[in-house]
């Protein structure tokens, strides 16, 4: 959700494979009573094991939110996906580098109603690639027709953006795209599973180290490059009966985003805390775009694109979204 070659200097990467157990409960009454504006202040969000989750462990660890009174408790999930069903049954309150592409068909379907609190991250060169193994006969974006390139989620942004640069690069059809989680994108693509990988950091940087895989394209490059790919999702029933806290929550994002802004090696030393990434792995891997505010207008960049290739039946103006 998600451009993350990176060929040497990295350490081994078998650890940035092991898979997450998905473990999200409803709140439970500790620390969640509501405070004197009847906000509740204890915040539980879900969260994956992706670079683009950095600012919401910069702020809980350096107190930022603390500061602001919150409680912030993560949890986290493999894919996005996972916490649609606790979020729509208020079993958490919020997501953390959601994948727009399915936050905004779970809206348009009505199986939510969204609210974006705040961007994670947009594309920068080389934080999501294309990956093939290094003795692949394939040369070129053309050569990978009809071939099978895994995907973390079936129909959502990594095709997405991918369809586009294949289409830019005047690629004569498309891939066959396979679901396959990221953590196992490494061993699927060593076993001849698949063609290709399309993998986004820190999972990309672990298979160019653990299989010596070589990169056919960047997937954040034209014409997509900085779009967004990623945000803090919550329902429009809590972004209305908890207005101040979700305010405290996006100052201390802010907070987080200026830290990293300043000194980006606060972002490489955060990732082993929450990642199965090494100390020397997180220090070669390519960053995304951390966004201190949200644009709506770059937002619907990528919904248009939904809208274009069928993924929305109808535009989605990001903008009517946002909370502010």
């Amino acid at each position: 959700m998600a451009s993350r070659a990176l060929c040497s200097g990295r350490g081994k990467a078998a650890a940035a494979a092991v898979a997450l157990t998905l473990a999200l409960t409803a709140c439970g009454d500790d620390g969640d009573s509501p405070s004197a504006d009847g906000d509740r202040r204890t915040v539980t969000v879900a969260g994956l094991p992706l670079v683009d989750c950095a600012m919401l462990y910069i702020a809980r660890d350096r107190g930022l939110f603390e500061k602001e009174g919150l409680d912030v408790r993560v949890q986290q999930i493999q894919q996005s996906l996972q916490a649609l069903p606790p979020l729509s049954k208020g079993q958490i309150d919020m997501v953390a580098s959601a994948n727009y592409v399915t936050y905004f068909q779970a809206h348009e379907k009505g199986t939510l109603d969204i609210r974006i609190v705040a961007e994670s991250i947009r594309a920068a060169p080389k934080m999501m690639d294309v990956l093939v193994p290094k003795d692949s006969d394939i040369k070129s974006v053309s050569d990978l027709t009809g071939r099978k390139v895994a995907v973390n989620v079936l129909n959502n942004v990594q095709s997405l953006t991918l369809d586009e640069i294949l289409a830019e690069q005047g690629a004569p059809s498309e891939p066959v795209y396979r679901q396959i989680p990221f953590p196992q994108m490494g061993a699927a693509l060593d076993k001849g599973q698949v063609d290709a990988v399309h993998a986004v950091e820190p999972y990309d940087s672990a298979i160019q180290d653990e299989l010596g895989a070589r990169v056919l394209v960047d997937g954040a490059s034209a014409p997509v490059q900085g779009i967004p790919l990623s945000g803090y999702i919550t329902t429009r029933k809590y972004a209305s009966e908890n207005a101040e806290t979700l305010a405290a929550f996006q100052r201390a994002l802010k907070a987080a985003v200026k830290i990293a802004e300043s000194d980006p090696g606060v972002v490489r030393e955060i990732l082993p805390t929450y990642t199965k990434v090494t100390e020397k792995q997180a220090a070669a891997i390519d960053l995304p775009v951390f966004p201190e505010t949200m644009d709506g207008a770059q937002i619907a960049r990528l919904t248009d694109l939904m809208k274009k290739q069928g993924m929305l039946k109808k535009a989605i103006d990001p903008s009517t979204l946002l909370v502010k």
